[in-house]
């Protein structure tokens, strides 16, 4: 597995793991299984795992932890830990949820995460969803006191617009920025990415599967199972799905010529686009762990990166990536 910087030193393995599907959002889960999955990182070098407070109300951070407790030292050293806060979901079991970027809540969910994680800090700290009820400025200040006390390394934002990025740099360098990135979510290309490269900025790239569309093995609704996040969504209708099929039309060739997946075309694509740019697949199998880590090999000839980069202009994606209340945040 090679590595790469995202930036302010922070050095991860080029392909990381997301690690929301181990406690929902995506159908049943286990954790003994989950464990076993975790642990296959360690064979395949994947030293970067993303979390976040919100993802089962604390288990994905209280399994990481347990995961983490049953190292030996110098296994745990080698994994960089990110996770975040901002988004304070309502304890029903409910969808419902408020964007809090006020720094008593910051700092609250700063020493919850690592008591749950088991750590003593945090190497990148995320603001989950950003709104415009606090400035960003007294955020990213409480983030800085935060990063000087010990207690996290580095400072990361999620779905946040050029505007607010400058500003948020400004008061302290952020290490990376984290938002989806895939073949058929493209929306950062125009302001977002260059501005990354401008400022120097990591990119950590969520859903760079398209929630597993891009593997190709999702292309029926009726098999998503109750509770998993695609049953309902746009873009997985099985209209969405008839129509967004034109994408893996287009890629299914480059994986037959390159000896790999449509996934696998996915992922390099995207590390192709910029060295600091490192995305993090999630998936319950440690089959698909491993395809996942095998794409940092795949080198395209011009010519298909050209086209890949092209792809966007004659295959329009139907259907929202989020609700409406998932929508609440983004870009702000």
């Amino acid at each position: 597995m090679q590595t790469r910087t995202l930036s302010q030193n922070l050095t991860v393995s080029s392909v990381g793991y997301g690690a929301m599907g181990l406690s929902e959002f995506y159908g049943q889960t286990d954790d003994h299984t989950s464990l076993q999955l975790l642990h296959k990182l360690i064979d395949l070098n994947i030293t970067f795992i993303d979390t976040a407070n919100l993802y089962g109300r604390g288990h994905n951070e209280r399994l990481i932890g347990h995961f983490l407790a049953g190292l030996d030292k110098a296994t745990r050293m080698q994994f960089k830990i990110a996770t975040k806060c901002g988004i304070d979901r309502s304890p029903e079991e409910s969808y419902a949820r408020t964007i809090n970027n006020q720094p008593d809540y910051i700092t609250r969910c700063c020493n919850e995460s690592l008591k749950r994680l088991g750590i003593e800090r945090i190497d990148l700290f995320y603001l989950h969803r950003v709104n415009q009820a606090t400035p960003i400025e007294e955020s990213m200040e409480c983030l800085s006191r935060l990063v000087g006390e010990g207690k996290i390394a580095h400072i990361g934002l999620c779905e946040v617009s050029a505007s607010t990025l400058r500003r948020a740099h400004a008061v302290h360098p952020l290490t990376a920025l984290q938002t989806e990135y895939s073949l058929w979510t493209r929306d950062i290309e125009d302001e977002i990415l260059p501005l990354l490269k401008d400022l120097g900025i990591g990119l950590v790239a969520y859903s760079p599967l398209g929630r597993g569309f891009l593997t190709g093995k999702f292309l029926k609704n009726s098999e998503f199972a109750e509770g998993d996040f695609r049953k309902n969504n746009e873009r997985f209708t099985q209209a969405s799905l008839d129509h967004n099929i034109q994408l893996l039309d287009v890629i299914e060739p480059l994986a037959k010529k390159y000896d790999c997946t449509t996934g696998q075309i996915a992922l390099a694509w995207l590390l192709a686009q910029y060295d600091k740019l490192v995305p993090i697949p999630g998936t319950k199998h440690t089959s698909y762990l491993a395809e996942n880590a095998q794409a940092v090999d795949i080198i395209f000839e011009g010519s298909d990166i050209a086209l890949l980069n092209d792809l966007h202009q004659h295959v329009e994606i139907r259907g929202g990536r989020y609700s409406e209340e998932g929508m609440k945040g983004v870009n702000a």
